[in-house]
Order: C-alpha cells, then sequence, then structure tokens
C-alpha cells in the first residue's frame, strides 16, 4: 500500500495525461537532480549505520531500522529481501533435501537407554542466559564468587564445560534458533529476519503435538529480531512480550525490564499455564554495555583498562541472583520438582576489542587458540532426582535439541537435525562455529590453523584435515535448508 501512490500515477498518467503539465529539464539538471538525491539517501544510509553498526546485515529490530533509514528505504530494504528470499525458495526442488537427508540419516547414534525418557511428562523451563559465557563460573573478581548460585547448582544438575555458541550475526535470535531447530544459523544477517516464513519443525511444534503447552515470556518489545513473526512458524502457542508485564523506569535497567522483575512477574504466568509446558525465558540485563544501577549492584566492578569488562561481572551477578530467586520460586510453588531445567548462554559478552583485560583477568595471552575457547558457554540440565555430574564432551548449542526430546522420551530419528544427544555414548565430540571453524576432542581449527588442545600451540594441518570437508558441508547443507525453504517438501514416515 505505501507504494500505491505510485501505481495510480502510471494508470492516471496512461488514461488521463492531460491531468499533468509538462515541465522540462535539461541534462545537467537531471544529472544534478539524481546526485542529490543518491547523495542525501548514502549521507543518511551512514549516519544510521554509525549509530548502529551492522544495522543493515542484522536487521534485529524493524521500529529501530524505520527510525533510522525512514519508511520509504525499509520498505525498498524489505522488499529487496523478501524478493531474494523469494527467488531461492522458487528455485529449490524437493531433490536437494534426499541428499541432506542420507546424511543426517547416515550420521545418527545410538541414544543412551539409561537416561532415554528420564524426564518424561515433565515441564520444561529453558532459560537464556544473556551474554554469558563459561569463563565466569567458578571463577572470582575482588575475592567474591561471580557466580554463586550457579556454582551450587552445577554440583546438582548435568553441567557440560565444553559447550560452544554458534550463533552469528543474529546474536540471541540465532542462539534460539539453533536450540529450537537444530540447525545452524545464516553466515550473513539472521535467520528471523530473512526466513521467518519458512517452514520448520521447531521443538515448540513438536511438543505441542505431543501434548504440550508451549510459550515464550520476554519483556521485551515483540518486534524485536521479528519474533512475533518468527514465533508462529516455530510453533509457539503464546507469546509473553513487554505487553505482558509492568514494566516502569524503577523496574528497568539497560535494555529493558531487570532480571529480578522479569522472573517474579513471570511465575504468575507460569502458574497459570496448562501442563505439561514448554515455557522459554529470555533475560536482558547482561547485555552490553552492562549498565547497572548503584544499588542493585552487589558485586564491585573489575579493574581493568575495558570498561566493558569491567561492568561485566557485577551484571552477571544479578542475573545469578535474579536466578537463584526464580528457582526458590519454583519450589515454592511446586514447580520445580515437576520441571526439568534448562539454563544455556546464548552468546558471547566480551568481544575480541578486549583481549587485553581479558589477559589480565585469565593470567594468560589471548591468542586465536584461546579466542575460540572463550566462545564456550555454560550449558546446565537440571534433572528432578538425578545427581550432579559434569562432563566434558565437546558439544555445541545444535545439541540440545536431540538431548532434550531424548529426555523426554521424544524419538526424532524422523526429524532432520544436525545435532547429537549430549548423553549418547556415541556421540562424536565435533562442534562446527558459523565463521566454520570447529573443536574436536583433541584439535581446534581457526583462522586457517590447526591445534592441538594439551597445548594450544599450532600443529600440522593434517590433524585436523578429515573435519574440514565435515564441518563445510554440515553449514552448506544447512543453508540449503534454509534459503531453500527444503523443510517444506520433508514428509514424516
Amino acid at each position: 500500500m505505501y507504494f500505491a501512490d505510485i501505481l495510480f500515477l502510471m494508470l492516471l498518467l496512461k488514461y488521463k495525461p492531460k491531468t499533468f503539465r509538462e515541465s522540462r529539464y535539461n541534462p545537467q539538471d537531471r544529472k544534478f537532480f539524481l546526485l542529490m538525491a543518491l547523495g542525501v539517501t548514502f549521507f543518511n544510509l551512514a549516519l544510521a549505520e554509525a549509530a548502529r553498526p551492522e544495522l543493515l546485515t542484522r536487521t534485529f529490530d524493524r521500529e529501530i531500522l524505520v527510525k533510522n533509514i525512514g519508511t520509504y528505504h525499509y520498505h525498498l530494504y524489505d522488499a529487496i529481501l523478501q524478493t531474494k528470499s523469494s527467488a531461492q525458495r522458487a528455485l529449490a526442488d524437493g531433490s536437494e533435501l534426499s541428499e541432506i537427508e542420507n546424511y543426517v540419516r547416515a550420521n545418527q547414534k545410538e541414544v543412551n537407554d539409561e537416561l532415554y525418557g528420564l524426564a518424561k511428562g515433565k515441564n520444561v523451563i529453558l532459560v537464556s542466559l544473556e551474554s554469558t559465557q563459561s569463563f565466569v563460573i567458578n571463577k572470582t573478581v575482588n575475592g567474591e564468587e561471580i557466580t554463586p548460585f550457579l556454582n551450587q547448582f552445577i554440583k546438582e544438575s548435568y553441567y557440560f564445560n565444553n559447550f560452544y555458541h554458534q550463533t552469528g550475526q543474529g546474536k540471541t535470535s540465532d542462539s534460539e534458533f539453533i536450540i529450537e531447530n537444530s540447525l545452524y544459523p545464516l553466515g550473513r544477517g539472521a535467520v528471523f529476519f530473512t526466513h521467518a516464513q519458512n517452514e520448520y519443525k521447531a521443538t515448540p511444534e513438536i511438543l505441542t503435538e505431543k501434548g504440550y503447552y508451549t510459550a515464550s515470556l520476554h519483556a521485551n518489545n515483540k518486534s524485536f529480531w521479528n519474533r512475533d513473526i518468527m514465533y508462529d512458524s516455530l510453533g509457539y502457542q503464546r507469546f509473553y512480550d513487554s505487553d505482558e508485564y509492568k514494566v516502569s523506569e524503577g523496574n528497568s535497567i539497560n535494555w529493558g525490564l531487570n532480571d529480578k522483575s522479569f522472573f517474579k512477574q513471570s511465575i504468575s504466568h507460569l502458574k497459570r499455564m496448562p501442563e505439561p509446558f514448554y515455557a522459554k525465558f529470555i533475560t536482558l540485563t547482561n547485555h552490553f554495555p552492562f549498565t547497572l544501577n548503584e544499588e542493585d549492584r552487589t558485586l564491585e566492578p573489575y579493574r581493568s583498562n575495558s570498561k566493558t569488562l569491567n561492568q561485566y561481572f557485577p551484571t552477571v551477578r544479578y542475573t545469578d541472583e535474579a536466578l537463584e530467586r526464580f528457582i526458590g520460586d519454583l519450589k515454592r510453588d511446586g514447580l520445580y520438582e515437576d520441571s526439568i531445567i534448562v539454563l544455556y548462554g546464548d552468546h558471547y559478552g566480551i568481544s575480541e576489542n578486549h583481549n587485553s583485560a581479558m589477559s589480565q583477568f585469565l593470567g594468560k595471552e589471548i591468542t586465536p587458540f584461546e579466542s575460540i575457547q572463550l566462545q564456550r558457554v555454560p550449558l546446565i540440565i537440571h534433572v528432578p532426582g538425578q545427581k550432579g555430574k559434569t562432563i566434558s564432551t565437546v558439544s555445541g548449542q545444535i545439541d540440545v535439541r536431540p538431548t532434550l526430546l531424548h529426555l523426554l522420551g521424544i524419538e526424532n530419528d524422523d526429524y532432520i537435525e544436525f545435532g547429537k544427544d549430549l548423553f549418547s555414548e556415541e556421540k562424536l565430540e565435533f562442534t562446527v562455529l558459523r565463521d566454520s571453524s570447529f573443536i574436536t576432542k583433541d584439535y581446534l581449527y581457526t583462522m586457517d590453523t590447526c591445534y592441538d588442545k594439551k597445548t594450544g600451540a599450532a600443529t600440522a594441518k593434517d590433524s585436523c584435515e578429515k573435519y574440514l570437508e565435515k564441518a563445510k558441508q554440515e553449514l552448506d547443507y544447512s543453508d540449503k535448508i534454509i534459503y531453500g525453504d527444503l523443510l517444506r517438501f520433508y514428509e514424516q514416515p
């Protein structure tokens, strides 16, 4: 409708030409007008990019896009994206899926019979820990534990200490996509924006079919990361966005409602859900630039040359305290013993721009090898009645879905997914990151260099050679599924 006036004017020009008055311009005037128009357009885009880096490549919020580049340019940009996506979808056919399906079937592993169905019929509470990396676990700042609650909760849960995030430019939305679909995100842009209308077979849809009530809870604008559209494609029955919460200046910090208020208000939503339910919570406070009110700070900032890292630890502690209260409320309201609780870090919080400060904190140089190791994020799975155990299997976010489905006693042989059950004794220790780096039990590959994990030193590239093709193949196959919307051709046996 935004461009309807152009169509109207074209029709008017054709059938009522006398309505228009013709004005003639010389070539110089036309050229000047064109250059001025282009100049203003690109100047506007430059200002927008300066204010919001990667604005067009990440496109995390439609409202922010419109505010920065204007309605007209937004619609042009959106039309280009949709045209590109539609063209790739139109050219795809079901034959491409057969090869991918054969690859997935050939790489399936036997599940762990002892743990299969261990949490059958239980509620699922999934918590995305914003910007939380594993290097804060069991570590101290200024003589105090950074995450005292998580350190204790790990002892009562399955803790995966070699678990990596696999996100790209889509950051939190990418982590959601990976966790829900066991597919890789795209190398450029965010799937939540570019392919929200695709056909998926995501966890919420699967669990809905199994009688679960599925909901996502996130006290932010529903259009952020295009969630209001994407969640329909993923099969969520309900999205509790910022309109479902009491958000004020007093209970907000940084990007919105603080985590303590978010969890406290979410309990009432949770208690009204029919059981069993699958509920995903997305935290906010531990988000760059990691600001926190003085009265909310219980851990003093770190002292280094990086303000970002210094402020990071107090906000991590704040989320840790919010989780402690949340778990306490679950116990009080009788939900704790009937629920499997999954906590996972969504993506890195401290970028490579702060390597100098990170080197000071960790007491070692941040080499490319160490940089990849810093992409580890926590994965904690608490199953009622089970003792705690630390598992060092190399793994990634792509493995969460098959692991969760197996614990719930749901066969996943009929689904196309690249992850593996983390409890399987046959699980191959191999994890691919979105930039094509990969990690195995003994080696780490990044920036065209193979590293020995025991020494952290570069070693012969031959040691990583047999995994190079596998890493490329999995990323390529996943991209084909997304770009071609290939799952619309998939028929379950």
